[in-house]
C-alpha cells in the first residue's frame, strides 16, 4: 500500500542479511520513496533494533523467541511494536501496509513468511532460494491463486525477468543462465581434491557469505537457479541452458525464435538487481559502479565442465525427477556444505553426500509447507548420516 504521503510501504524480512543491508541501503537513499513498515533478524538484534530506529519501523521480530527481551530492551522508549518467534515473522510478512515485502531470510525459515506474503497477494521480492528449489509448485500455485508479483532479485533471474517477453512467450525459445565459473574454473579435478574452506569462499567477482561461495565454487548455486528459473518463468529443463562467463557482466540472457538474444549487463552489485524489483515496473537510481564495455575490452563464454561440477548434473537431474527431488537436493547440499566449511569432508564430497541422499530418500512431492519442512528435515538427518560413509568411500 501507499502511504497519505505518497511513500511505498516497504517490509524486509531477513533485514540484517547481505541483501537486507543492500535493500535498506537503498531505502536510506531514497526517503521520500518508501516507509518501512516493519524488519525481522534472527541472532543480530542490536543491528535489528539500530535499523528498526533509523527507518521508524512500525514492528520489530526476532524469529527467535529466547532474544525478545533483548530486543525490547533495545527498542525501549522507541515506540516501534516489538514480536519475536517464528509466528510473528510470519504476521510481520502479513501486515497489509507493506505493499512490497522483501524476502531475504535464508533458509527453510523463510519458506512460511514468504508464503504468507504471497497469500495477501503483495508485491514480492524474492531473495530466498528455497522458496522455489524446495516448494516451487506451492510457491507458483499461491502466486496464481493470490494475484501476487513474484519479483526475482539474484542477478540471474532478475536480468531474465527484465529481458523475458511474457506477454509473447510463444516466440521464446529458450534461457540462459549465466555463471562466473567460481574460483576453481582452471582447477584441475585431483587438486579440487584438497581445496580448503578459505580457498572456496574467495569468490572472483562477487562479495557473498560463505555458504552462497561454496555453492558457486562448486556451482550447486547455478543448479539451483536453474530449478528456480523453471519455477519463475515456466520453462521446462530442456530450455534451460547454462553457460560460464567469468567477467559476471552479462547476468543472463534470452534466446528468441528470430535468432535474437536479448542479454542483461551491469557491474556486479547486488543493488542493481534489489532497486529493480524495488521500483518495478519504473526504475530508481542505485549507487552502483557504471559499466565501462571499453575498459573490460573483453568478454569471453564457455560450456560448463560436468565431470569437475557433477552439482550441475545433480540439479537437472533432480528437477527431472520432480517431486520432493529438488528439496532432498538443496537440504543435503546445506548439511555437506556445512561440513565441508567444518573440515569434517573434502570439497569434492559435497556433490557425493548430496548424491547419496538423493540416492536414499523418496522424493514423492510435498503437498504442503509442512511436508517441506519435514522432507527438508529428513534429508538433513539422512545427509548429516551419510557424512562418514561417503568420506570413507572416497
Amino acid at each position: 500500500m501507499t502511504e497519505a504521503d505518497g511513500r511505498h510501504g516497504l517490509t524486509v524480512l531477513g533485514a540484517t542479511g547481505s541483501i537486507g543491508t543492500s535493500t535498506l541501503d537503498l531505502v536510506r537513499r531514497n526517503p521520500d520513496t518508501f516507509k518501512v513498515v516493519a524488519l525481522t533478524a534472527h541472532s543480530r538484534i542490536l543491528e535489528l533494533a539500530e535499523a528498526a530506529r533509523e527507518f521508524n519501523a512500525e514492528l520489530a521480530v526476532t524469529s527467535d523467541p529466547a532474544r525478545y527481551q533483548d530486543l525490547k530492551a533495545a527498542l525501549e522508549g522507541s515506540g516501534i511494536e516489538v514480536a519475536a518467534g517464528p509466528e510473528a515473522v510470519v504476521e510481520a510478512a502479513r501486515r497489509p501496509s507493506a505493499r512490497t515485502v522483501m524476502a531475504a531470510i535464508v533458509g527453510a525459515a523463510g519458506l512460511a513468511p514468504t508464503l504468507a506474503a504471497v497469500a495477501r497477494g503483495a508485491r514480492v521480492a524474492l531473495a530466498n532460494k528455497e522458496c522455489l528449489v524446495c516448494a516451487g509448485d506451492l510457491m507458483t500455485a499461491a502466486v496464481a491463486d493470490s494475484g501476487a508479483v513474484l519479483l526475482p532479485v539474484d542477478s540471474e533471474h532478475n536480468a531474465i525477468f527484465q529481458v523475458f517477453d511474457d506477454e509473447r512467450r510463444e516466440g521464446i525459445e529458450k534461457i540462459i543462465l549465466t555463471a562466473s565459473g567460481g574460483p576453481f574454473r582452471r582447477t584441475a579435478l585431483e587438486d579440487m581434491r584438497a581445496v580448503t574452506p578459505e580457498q572456496a569462499v574467495a569468490h572472483p567477482n562477487w562479495s557473498m557469505g560463505a555458504k552462497i561461495s561454496v555453492d558457486s565454487a562448486s556451482m550447486m548455486n547455478k543448479g539451483l537457479e536453474l530449478i528456480e528459473a523453471h519455477h519463475l518463468f515456466a520453462m521446462p529443463e530442456s530450455r534451460i541452458d547454462i553457460l560460464v562467463h567469468p567477467q559476471s557482466v552479462i547476468h543472463s540472457m534470452v534466446a528468441y525464435v528470430d535468432g535474437s538474444v536479448l542479454a542483461q549487463l551491469g557491474c556486479p552489485d547486488m543493488r542493481t538487481p534489489i532497486a529493480y524489483a524495488l521500483a518495478w515496473p519504473a526504475r530508481m537510481k542505485a549507487p552502483v559502479e557504471r559499466l565501462d564495455l571499453g575498459k573490460i575490452a573483453t568478454l569471453s563464454f564457455e560450456a560448463p565442465d560436468l565431470v569437475r561440477f557433477p552439482a550441475l548434473r545433480l540439479a537437472r537431474e533432480a528437477l527431472r525427477q520432480g517431486g520432493g527431488a529438488p528439496t532432498i537436493l538443496n537440504a543435503a547440499n546445506e548439511v555437506a556444505v556445512a561440513a565441508f566449511l567444518g573440515r569434517r569432508i573434502g570439497f569434492l564430497d559435497i556433490a557425493a553426500v548430496v548424491d547419496a541422499t538423493l540416492a536414499r530418500l523418496d522424493p514423492k512431492a510435498p503437498a504442503s509447507i509442512d511436508e517441506v519442512i519435514g522432507l527438508d528435515a529428513a534429508a538433513r538427518r539422512t545427509a548429516e548420516d551419510l557424512l562418514g560413509s561417503v568420506v570413507a568411500a572416497q
